[in-house]
């Protein structure tokens, strides 16, 4: 259905995506998964053509994407999109008619959802009336009503509390029993795990793991141990042979090192804390994400691979302001002189006063081209 080749997209100094490349089928949900900024979000918005890769290809159903292809896609965005002043029975059927439906089949098609996520009694509502939840699954309301052959979610359990989330994760195994393609996207391993039939894990803007989560699993074996127990177990990660840990309140998973001996972590965790629970088992998705992605770098280190967060800290943008000030400049000096000495030459006048306008309005052309690449980053880049 989906065949993603080889994308690439550059923002400013940084390459958001880099030679990223997959395949999504009828009736699969596929996970695209990292950490923030990693260029999850960007790969999205060029599926769903809102910005254009620099190089690469995108086919839906052997056809690159298109007006003719939008109604066939459903998508919910990180960030919400919805109109807050206006009524939700308003912002479904305007929605709804952006893919082809009149005003009474939205609300027969939204009916059932309204009710499955108890929002029938908002429909007369403002929508900024709603908390931030609600919101979030009339975005996915929004996102499925026209039955789309392919559904898009970039971060569909934010600002869900656990019971919304099983809602979304039963609603989505349904869509996925009705054949639709899913891509869903997160940084939260846990719903990866639990609802992705395939995936790719990116990091950078490059692929570093694809496949199955049970596949992904096998191939880094058995060797993590989960604790449950009652005590203080912030000593496990200094225990020997542990090669890490991450240990929360009552619960630890471990990450044993070659070689080392189990036996010995169990005899230490029982000498100081009440074990209900100790089991060898395979790493968990977040563990290997943890493991191939690594901590986040220092906040200086990742900064300075940013582009400037405003155009007038582009160095470009810079330049060209320099360099118009010192042509305005010029014909102050120039027309300075010229009057102390009693005579204006017009002809050196205006050349000087047509190369400062030309220069600032090179200076503001620049502007907006470094304006629209920080917009475009700040929609697709970094946030992913």
């Amino acid at each position: 259905m989906l065949t993603v080749s080889h994308l690439r997209k550059d923002f400013t100094s940084v390459r958001a995506v880099d030679d990223v490349s997959f395949t999504v089928k009828p009736g699969q949900v596929f996970g695209l998964i990292g950490p923030n900024g990693a260029g999850k979000s960007t790969t999205i918005r060029m599926i769903m053509d809102i910005i254009q890769p620099d190089s690469g290809e995108i086919l839906f159903n052997g056809k690159r994407p298109g007006e003719s292809g939008k109604n066939l896609v459903g998508y919910l965005p990180e960030e919400r999109g919805l109109y807050r002043k206006n009524k939700l029975v308003h912002v479904i059927a305007y929605f709804a008619s952006l893919k082809g439906m009149d005003a009474a089949a939205a609300r027969a098609a939204a009916a059932p959802w309204l009710e499955r996520f108890s929002l029938t009694h908002a429909l007369k509502r403002n929508v900024e009336e709603l908390s931030k939840g609600n919101q979030q699954k009339v975005q996915f309301i929004i996102s499925v009503l026209h039955r789309p052959a392919l559904l898009v979610l970039d971060e569909v359990f934010s600002g869900l509390d656990p019971v919304n989330q099983i809602l979304i994760k039963d609603a989505l195994q349904e869509l996925r029993l009705d054949n639709r393609a899913i891509i869903f996207s997160t940084h939260q391993m846990e719903f990866a795990e639990k609802l992705c039939d395939d995936l790719v894990l990116i990091n950078k803007g490059r692929i570093v793991l694809e496949g199955s989560p049970a596949g992904i699993k096998q191939r880094f074996g058995k060797n993590s141990v989960q604790i449950e127990f009652e005590g203080e177990g912030d000593f496990l990660e200094t225990l020997p042979g542990v090669a890490r840990a991450q240990v929360s309140q009552n619960f630890a998973e471990l990450v044993v090192a070659d070689g080392a001996d189990t036996n010995s972590i169990l005899t230490a965790a029982v000498a100081r804390l009440q074990i209900a629970r100790f089991a060898r088992i395979e790493p968990s998705l977040e563990a290997i994400f943890i493991e191939t992605v690594g901590m986040p770098e220092a906040e200086t280190t990742a900064a300075a691979a940013l582009p400037p967060k405003s155009a007038a800290q582009d160095k470009r943008v810079r330049r060209e302001l320099f360099t118009s000030l010192l042509m305005f400049l010029a014909v102050l000096v120039v027309a300075a002189a010229q009057v102390k000495a009693g005579h204006l030459q017009p002809v050196l006048f205006f050349i000087l006063i047509g190369a400062a306008m030309l220069s600032a309005l090179r200076f503001f052309r620049v502007k907006k081209k470094v304006q629209a690449e920080l917009r475009e980053r700040a929609e697709g880049g970094p946030r992913a």
